[in-house]
């Protein structure tokens, strides 16, 4: 009963990636006092089974638990199996009527009748031990003691625990498991505009347009920075008609680059590189260098087009003709996007369906395997559904990340219905109690089917906290994000502290979306205005720490002060690779103004300790090593965090 993970539906599979430690559950009982025991049963897509001993769980509600290490990629399946414990229910029974001498001789001999039926079963010295212990209990010269000894010696125990005498047992359906790659559940994104990196202005305030070449010299900072990721907006052809100017005005020069989700132009469509940025041949090479750094290439697909998209001329039947005859545009009162116009996913659902699934092989063939979708969400779910299970049975390398800013219920249904990564509502997420319930609940409420990627900010999103915080908050976001979950990303200039926004709004003033930026990267890390060294370091220790790459052993600890937040990521030396136990504690500043101090209460339990158990810790930011327990002092400047791991004996 209550079979976890399961989507409870069961429309859609639960999704876990290579590497990930999934939680399994079930309830489980008999009628009666009779002992039971619960096993996982795991199958690898290869049909490689292995049988895992549940534990109960919560006391008093039947419910039983076990984890498992999900290594390879496929569809897994599972079960559970109920079964009578035997053993376990003699041995409780006679631990209590022995000793008080009730109904001695008949305990003895049942004891010694498990333990036949477990020789009939055994092998070798597992057998021998076993039939021995059954010879010494009917052995009537001995005492009590010695004889019921003898049925529960340790080595006895062990064996009858790993293999029990089973009876009465009850089996489950089998649930299957999606595991992809562990890209798909773990990566740092970094986004960047190619247009503007080696973008030129002239004496007369004209600009030349970066392109793949020139961006290629920003890889290596890039992935000297540590991220996995290099995700670019849209880099296709850009309309002319109602293309918009600096800021989202309406009036654009003949200079102006326009927005890249305008998509559409002279030079072609979805399957167009736009000229300003090169060929083709170009994108190949920019990416061939990228994979030689480490990094993989995320594409924009943004399934829209401008009035100039040779869509529009050769299937008008793909939009929405308003009772003006004109085309209709995209909106998001009170945003007006003319330089857009939405798919009508209805008009030819076939045509347009086949349409977008050969722009996707399209760049699969170039050796994109990444794909992140803007605004999904003003799409039907069929369609995600279809395209997402087509691309991924020919090429299941594929991750389609969703950029849905939306209702809960739709951004859900999203992952459900395939997407392997989505957006959240982090960046609305700052004070203490919004982070915790947030961070929690993407933790374990929807960790069976959505993975959520904690970007800090994009070229659309500049939050208040940001835009008043400062570098301190700009540093307690990146912390926060990089430790809390093992996807996060950011967009260029974070690490710039650019929170300068246009007034009335959450975006950045003189946004890039619609014009080319100039940063001195180096120059501003030689100057210390930049936030890279921090963000490099938080990569590494994601790189050099396992707890990090894990979503669901996510836990909040206790800071007596609202402002300083507190959450630790553990996990077991049964599931790293250098079989030692890692363990990480966060502590961070949340204000970006004041000092704070406070004592941080940790649940060590949760680590694997003991209450009042002592243990030294390593500060990953700054190398110096604390003698910690349950409870610690601590006190954080503005922007100030504690990563700190935990050095188990």
């Amino acid at each position: 009963m209550d079979l976890r993970p399961q989507i409870a539906d069961q429309l859609f599979q639960t999704k876990a990636y290579v590497g990930e430690v999934v939680p399994f559950s079930c309830v489980a009982f008999r009628e009666g006092h009779d002992k039971i025991a619960v096993d996982l049963v795991l199958s690898s897509p290869e049909r490689i089974a292995q049988r895992i001993r549940m534990k109960p769980g919560r006391p008093g509600l039947d419910e039983w638990r076990a984890t498992a290490q999900l290594a390879i990629d496929g569809e897994w399946t599972w079960h559970v199996e109920a079964f009578g414990d035997d053993f376990a229910t003699w041995r409780h029974n006679a631990e209590i009527k022995v000793p008080a001498g009730i109904d001695v001789e008949l305990m003895l001999e049942e004891g010694a009748r498990v333990l036949d039926r477990a020789a009939a079963n055994a092998r070798d010295a597992a057998r021998t031990l076993l039939v021995t212990a059954a010879e010494n209990a009917r052995n009537s010269a001995s005492s009590t003691r010695e004889r019921l000894n003898a049925l529960l010696a340790p080595r006895v125990r062990d064996e009858l625990a790993a293999r029990p005498v089973r009876s009465i047992i009850t089996r489950s359906q089998d649930r299957t498991i999606r595991v992809e790659r562990q890209r798909a559940g773990y990566g740092a994104w970094y986004e960047f505009f190619p247009r503007s990196e080696g973008a030129v202005r002239g004496a007369d305030g004209t600009w030349t347009s970066g392109n793949f070449r020139t961006a290629t010299e920003r890889l290596e900072g890039v992935a000297g920075m540590g991220f996995d990721v290099l995700y670019l907006p849209p880099i296709h052809p850009i309309g002319v008609t109602n293309r918009k100017g600096p800021n989202n005005t309406l009036v654009a020069s003949d200079t102006d680059p326009g927005s890249p989700w305008a998509i559409g132009g002279e030079g072609g469509g979805h399957q167009d590189v736009h000229p300003d940025l090169g060929t083709v041949e170009d994108f190949q090479a920019f990416r061939t260098r990228a994979a030689e750094l480490g990094l993989e290439i995320a594409l924009d697909l943004a399934l829209q087009a401008t009035p100039d998209h040779p869509w529009v001329a050769e299937h008008p039947e793909w939009f929405t003709t308003l009772a003006d005859g004109t085309i209709a545009y995209a909106e998001n009162p009170p945003k007006k996007y003319q330089d857009i116009y939405p798919v009508n996913f209805d008009n030819d659902r076939n045509g347009f369906y086949s349409e977008v699934l050969e722009v996707v092989e399209y760049w699969v063939g170039l050796g994109v395997k990444i794909f992140r979708v803007d605004n999904p969400h003003t799409k039907p779910l069929q369609f995600w559904e279809w395209l997402i299970h087509e691309v991924n049975a020919k090429h299941p390398e594929v991750i389609f990340l969703a950029e849905a800013f939306t209702r809960p219920a739709v951004m859900q249904s999203l992952a459900k219905a395939g997407f392997h990564q989505s957006y959240s509502y982090f960046t609305w997420r700052n004070t203490r109690e919004e982070l915790e319930e947030f961070l929690t609940s993407i933790s374990h409420d929807t960790s069976d089917f959505m993975r959520p990627n904690l970007f800090v900010n994009t070229p659309d999103i500049l939050t208040e906290y940001l835009q008043h915080g400062g570098r301190p908050a700009y540093e307690a976001r990146a912390v926060i994000a990089a430790m809390a979950s093992p996807l996060w990303g950011m967009y260029a200039g974070f690490e710039l502290i650019e929170n300068v926004a246009r007034p009335g709004s959450e975006e950045n003033i003189d946004n890039e979306k619609y014009e080319y930026k100039q940063r001195d990267w180096a120059g501003e890390e030689a100057a210390g205005t930049s936030i890279a060294p921090l963000i490099r370091r938080l990569n590494e220790i994601r790189r050099a720490h396992p707890a990090l790459a894990q979503l669901r052993n996510f836990e909040v600890q206790s800071a007596d002060n609202p402002n300083l937040l507190a959450f630790s990521k553990h996990l077991a030396a049964d599931y790293t690779s250098t079989g030692i136990t890692d363990t990480i504690v966060v502590v961070v500043n949340l204000d970006p103004v004041n000092t704070h101090e406070a004592t941080l209460h940790l649940d060590v339990t949760k680590f694997g300790m003991q209450p009042g158990a002592g243990f030294q810790v390593e500060e990953l930011l700054t190398g110096e090593i604390w003698d910690w327990s349950g409870s610690n002092y601590v006190r954080l400047a503005p922007g100030q965090s504690h990563v700190v791991s935990v050095r188990h004996s």
